[in-house]
Order: structure tokens, then C-alpha cells, then sequence
């Protein structure tokens, strides 16, 4: 005859399948079945070793359902995270059974996980009815954690104080609570009171959450103070506790220190190696990034979508394309370059690498899309000289119900400007304003500039004249128009006004405006006495753009010999665009000694230019030195140097449409070809007429 003894002993002894089929026919042949007790234990090791279908069948094969058997069904859906289901069975609970701490526990943790905060509020009544219920440490544990998640800290606290006793694990489950929710502050306070509390011991779960609090504070000396303490308690080998403090480095930006951390470990997961990586990587050690991720792979560890994000960004931030392509195909056998974060990392990857069309293409096979991944293939397009393509992304972008940003809108109107086009840039300027983003000053001169680059320079005056509160940015715009336009005088009145009439001081980009203004404009004096302005009134260091302008301007008075001494006096590197202007100087007044100088410094500088080997072969044509024109072409076709085409835009029915001298890439290039010989024709015609009506009348 088996006793009750023997058969708990045979529960206990339970490890697999097998062993349960075996001690449940025990149970039938014994009767034990029946007993609540037993059919409790055999639901619970059921909802171990089978799947949770199975488990319900058996318990709603039990005839006798105690509080002890709903509580095992529902700890096994709870497991298996299907909480509504939970709940469910939860609520049918209440017409036979009255649930105690430990259903009171699942019930609230799986309001928790739904942020089901009205239902969970509803537990929380039957648990003040409660008296035994109300003073138990699980089930207050469970209603701040519940409170926590729905972001209804204030209550989580309110319930922390009701408890007279609090012990570790609702400490802790509170200042969790505070971290999780962004209040690092708070929760570091009420880590300082758990300190000083009586009968409270400090645990490794609380530290992660008090380090992780440091870490969203970026809070390096309050991190090292919690790992001293650490050290000094012995709590320093736990995996997840080293793995926080890493990402406490990382984020301080602490290299060595988390390096060393990194070296001294016992044990390492994925989540180490991600945490060494992304530290790498966010604090401008992109190679050392990429190091660390093939030593991971070569030690046939499995990277996770974290760790591919961080490689990626590491190949970003090295402009490694081959290394981003490898990590690329990686993703995607391990299924993962669908994911929406890596797939924005992927777009950003091969913009950054100058490959616009394969980051196109990522773009097109992702199955979701979320306004980040918009943002990243619309500025890279605009980055990457495909304006053209990021207007359409911009209109697929609103179309799929996304709401660009201000930043998006700047790029937007980035690509407007550079394309010329007029109508895009008016309805780009509707969107701002029904948007209420009309008040952002980036953007407002954003609209100051891609009205004046799209011709419309009255577009650009009525935009500054609507802004009330005008920063640097505006006046710095308005005068860049005025330049653009040639309104050198205008431009001259309008910094005028700003230095005398507003509280705006120029910065450099205001002096850079106003000089290319002038330059624009042929107002030389007038540029070199702002140029003077700037530094000796303003005390503001030229960079090589506002030197190229001043070499611009001399060179356009013809005080080349001046210009050449200015820029030996330029105790920065010059740059090659100083050179160019001097050069295309050089060949106006026909400066030969001073031309060839500089273009041997503009070839030193930028050996790729095409444009300035051009320039000096047309001076030495000029000078009738055929010999060393002929040179310089055939270096020209030898290296292969090519000319930056002249490019053409039309708008046609809202779409953008591109073109230079002699195009073919259209689709529709034999029609358009075929209309322009028509044309071509037709104006023949006409002249010939007009010739012939103008003889006639000469002849009468």
C-alpha cells in the first residue's frame, strides 16, 4: 500500500515528462487524484513540463477546485505571460474560491505587465478590505510595482508608506520604481534613507537599480561612490551587477575604467560584451569598437541586436563600408536585419559610407517603418545629393501618418534649396505653419534661405519681416539672401540695423553672410572694412572661409601681390578653396607667376578638382604657352579628373525632375528629345521669317 508520504516523495523526485505521465497514472490508480492537495502538486508540475493547454485541460478535469489548485493554473498562465488570460481566470475565481496573498500576488503582477492600471486599482480595493492581505509584504511589493509601471509613482509611494515594516525587497522593488520612471534623483534619495534604515539589508538587485540611476544622471562620481561601496561589501562579483557598472562607464564615457572592468571579469554574457562595445563606440573608439566585436565573433559567442546596432555605428563613425556590408549580411542570417532598429542602423551605416542606393534599398524591404527610420534615409538623401528622392520621402513620410520634426523640416528645406524649387518650398512653409512650428528660429531661417536660393527673394524678406523675436541665425540668413541676390547695399542696411538697432551681436556665420554679400556684389572696400570690423571690434577669429573671401575680394581689385601676402600671414592651414579664389583671381588679370603658385598649393590640397586643372590650361592658352596647356589636358584625361556637370531642376505636377547638358537618363528622354527637335524646328522657322520681314523692310 503507497502512502501520501511516498507519493510527496515521488513529487519531489519529479524531473521530466516521462516522470510525470508515470506519477499521474500513480495518482488515478491510488486515488489520490482526488485529493486537492495532490491534484494542486500535479497541476504545478504539469505547467513545468507540458505546455499550458495541457495543464488547463487537467485542471478543468478537476472536479474539487481549491484556492491552492486556481492558484497553481494561474501561476502557470502567468509564467507563460499570457495575462489576460490570467485575469480572466482571476475574475472566475471569485464565484467559487476567496483568493489569498499569494493569488492577490499573481493577479497584481499580471495588471503590472498589462499596465492595466483601472483593473489593478480594482485588486487594490479588494486588498484594503483585507486586513491579514493588507499588511503583506509580497502583495505590497506587487502594488508599487504595479503602480510603478503605469507611471503612477506618487501612488506607488503612498502605498510604501502604509506598510509599517518595509524590507529589502519593497525598497528596492521602489527605488526601481523611481529609475524606471526617470527620476534618478529620487531614487538615489530613497537608496540614501534604505541605507540608514534599521533591519534592512542592501542587496545586489538594489545596487543595479542605484547604479542605473547614476547612469541615466551621467553621474560618474556618485557611480564610483556606489561601486566603492560595493567593493567594500563584497557585492562586486555578480554578472549583473558588473554588467550596470560598465554601462555606468560607458555612458560617463569612462574607457580605461570600463576597459579594466571589462578585462577583470570571472564571467562574461552578451550583454557585457554589448555594454564594452557601445561604450566603445559612443565615446569615439569606433576601432576598438569593431575589434572587440570580431574577437566576440571568433569566440563563437552569439551577438544580439544590441551588439549589431553598436558594430554598425562603429562602422558608421569609421566610414567602414566593407566591415558594415559583412555585418549587414550577418543580420541577416541570423534573421535580424528586418528589425526596425537595425534596420535604421543600416540605413545610417551606408549613408554615412556614401551609398545611398543601398541604404535606399534597406529602406524599401522593411516590413515596419517608425518616424526614425523616415528621419534617417530623408537626411541622408539630402546628405548624399539625392534631394530629389528625400522629397519624396518626405511626402511617403506623411502619407504614412509620421510627424517630422523641426530637424526633418530643415532638411527638407535643405533639399528644396539646393533644387531650386519654389513650390516645394511654399508648401514646406504651409506645413510649418499649420504644424506650429513657425515659432522655431532654425526653421524660420531655414525659410529665409530656401526662398532666397529658390529665386523668391521677396519670399525671403516677408518670412524675416513675420519673425517678432529675431535671433543671429535670422539676421544671419536675411543677409546670406541679400548675397545670394547680389543686394550688396541692402545686405550693407541690414547689418547696419542689426548691430545698431537690435540686441543681437554677429557671430561668425553673420560676418561670413555679409562678406559674401560684398563679394557678390563687387563691394571691395566695403568687405574689407567688415573683414576689419570683425576682427578688431568684434574680436572674432577668421576660419578659412572668411579668408577665402577677403583673397576674394583683393583678388577682384587686382591686389593679387596683397592677397598672396595676406594668406603667408594666416597662421592657420590654408585650405584649398583660399588658393582657388587667388587662382580664378590670377586668370582675370592674367598673373601668370602668381597663378602657377597657386595652383601647384590647390593641386597639393585637392589633387581631384578637375575645375582648377581646367583653369590653369586656359591660362596658359591665354599666354600662347600651348605646350604646357596640352600637358595639363592630357594629366587631366590620364587621371580621369571629371567636371562637376551643371545641374538643371523642374518642377512638373509636384514632381522634381533633374537634368544636365546632354542627359539620357530619363525615362522619357526619346520623346523629350523628339519634342525639342520639333521646337528646335519651329523657332528656325520663326527666325527665318523675322530675317526675311526685316530685309523686306530694309530693301522698301
Amino acid at each position: 500500500m503507497i502512502t501520501g508520504e511516498q507519493v510527496i516523495k515521488f513529487f519531489e523526485a519529479c524531473k521530466n515528462g516521462r516522470c510525470l505521465n508515470q506519477l499521474h497514472s500513480l495518482t488515478i490508480k491510488t486515488g489520490f487524484k482526488l485529493d486537492t492537495f495532490f491534484a494542486a502538486k500535479l497541476i504545478d508540475l504539469y505547467s513545468r513540463f507540458t505546455p499550458v493547454e495541457t495543464t488547463r485541460k487537467l485542471f478543468d478535469e478537476t472536479p474539487r477546485r481549491t484556492v491552492y489548485i486556481w492558484n497553481s493554473i494561474l501561476k502557470c498562465y502567468c509564467r507563460d505571460k499570457q495575462y489576460k488570460e490570467t485575469l480572466s481566470l482571476f475574475s472566475h475565481l471569485f464565484l467559487s474560491e476567496k483568493p489569498d496573498l499569494y493569488t492577490i500576488s499573481i493577479a497584481l503582477k499580471a495588471c503590472a505587465a498589462l499596465k492595466a492600471l483601472n483593473h489593478g486599482k480594482i485588486v487594490h480595493g479588494f486588498v484594503r478590505k483585507s486586513a491579514q492581505i493588507n499588511r503583506d509584504l509580497f502583495v505590497g511589493s506587487a502594488l508599487i510595482e504595479l503602480y510603478s509601471k503605469c507611471g503612477e509613482i506618487d501612488d506607488a509611494l503612498c502605498v510604501f508608506e502604509e506598510i509599517p515594516e518595509p524590507d529589502t525587497v519593497l525598497w528596492t522593488t521602489m527605488i526601481s520604481g523611481y529609475e524606471q520612471n526617470g527620476e534618478p534623483i529620487q531614487a538615489l534619495e530613497f537608496f540614501a534613507r534604505m541605507v540608514i534604515a534599521k533591519g534592512v539589508l542592501i542587496d545586489s538587485i538594489t545596487l543595479i537599480s542605484v547604479v542605473s540611476a547614476c547612469a541615466q544622471m551621467f553621474d560618474l562620481k556618485a557611480g564610483r561612490s556606489i561601486h566603492g561601496y560595493m567593493i567594500r561589501m563584497g557585492f562586486e562579483s555578480g554578472l549583473s551587477l558588473l554588467n550596470a557598472l560598465l554601462n555606468l562607464y560607458g555612458k560617463t564615457g569612462s574607457i580605461h575604467a570600463a576597459a579594466n572592468m571589462f578585462e577583470k571579469m570571472p564571467e562574461r554574457d552578451v550583454i557585457s560584451w554589448g555594454s564594452m562595445m557601445a561604450c566603445y563606440a559612443h565615446n569615439g573608439c569606433a576601432r576598438e569598437a569593431l575589434d572587440l566585436f570580431d574577437e566576440m565573433v571568433a569566440r563563437g559567442i552569439d551577438p544580439n541586436a544590441v551588439i549589431l546596432i553598436s558594430a554598425l555605428q562603429a562602422c558608421e563613425a569609421t566610414c567602414n563600408l566593407q566591415g558594415g556590408k559583412q555585418i549587414h549580411k550577418l543580420a541577416i542570417k541570423k534573421g535580424l536585419d528586418l528589425d526596425i532598429l537595425i534596420s535604421t542602423a543600416l540605413i545610417d551605416m551606408y549613408m554615412n559610407c556614401c551609398s545611398p542606393d543601398e541604404a535606399i534599398e534597406v529602406f524599401n524591404e522593411m516590413p515596419e517603418r517608425d518616424a526614425v527610420c523616415f528621419s534617417a534615409i530623408l537626411h541622408g538623401c539630402v546628405e548624399n545629393g539625392r534631394a530629389g528622392k528625400s522629397i519624396g520621402i518626405f511626402c511617403e513620410m506623411l502619407a504614412n501618418g509620421f510627424q517630422p520634426d523641426a530637424f526633418d523640416v530643415v532638411k527638407i528645406l535643405t533639399a528644396c534649396s539646393e533644387l531650386g524649387v519654389f513650390q516645394q518650398t511654399s508648401c514646406v512653409h504651409g506645413f510649418t505653419i499649420k504644424g506650429g512650428l513657425a515659432d522655431n528660429s532654425f526653421l524660420g531661417a531655414s525659410l529665409v534661405e530656401s526662398y532666397a536660393k529658390c529665386g523668391s527673394l521677396d519670399g525671403a524678406i516677408a518670412v524675416f519681416r513675420q519673425i517678432i523675436d529675431r535671433d543671429v541665425v535670422i539676421w544671419s540668413s536675411m543677409l546670406a539672401a541679400y548675397g545670394f541676390h547680389g543686394k550688396g547695399q541692402e545686405a550693407l542696411q541690414l547689418f547696419n540695423q542689426m548691430i545698431k538697432h537690435s540686441a543681437v551681436r554677429p557671430n561668425e556665420v553673420s560676418f561670413l553672410s555679409i562678406l559674401s554679400a560684398c563679394s557678390h556684389a563687387g563691394l571691395v572696400k566695403q568687405g574689407i572694412k567688415i573683414f576689419n570690423m570683425m576682427v578688431k571690434d568684434y574680436g572674432l577669429t577668421p576660419n578659412s572661409k572668411h579668408y577665402g573671401i577677403l583673397v576674394d575680394l583683393l583678388g577682384r581689385i587686382g591686389e593679387l601681390e596683397k592677397a598672396m601676402g595676406f594668406i603667408g600671414q594666416i597662421q592657420e592651414p590654408v585650405e584649398a578653396n583660399i588658393w582657388g579664389a587667388l587662382l580664378n583671381s590670377c586668370r582675370i588679370y592674367q598673373n601668370m607667376e602668381i597663378g602657377e603658385i597657386a595652383a601647384q598649393k590647390v593641386f597639393d590640397l585637392n589633387p581631384c578638382h578637375a575645375g582648377h586643372y581646367i583653369l590653369l590650361s586656359n591660362m596658359y592658352a591665354d599666354e600662347k604657352r600651348w605646350d604646357n596647356a596640352a600637358e595639363v589636358r592630357k594629366f587631366v584625361r590620364e587621371k580621369q579628373l571629371k567636371k562637376f556637370s551643371g545641374e538643371s531642376v523642374i518642377e512638373i505636377r509636384d514632381e522634381v525632375c533633374s537634368f544636365i547638358a546632354n542627359d539620357r537618363s530619363h525615362q522619357d528622354s526619346k520623346q523629350i528629345l523628339e519634342l525639342l527637335c520639333i521646337l528646335e524646328g519651329k523657332m528656325r522657322e520663326e527666325y527665318n521669317v523675322f530675317n526675311m520681314d526685316i530685309m523686306l523692310h530694309e530693301f522698301s
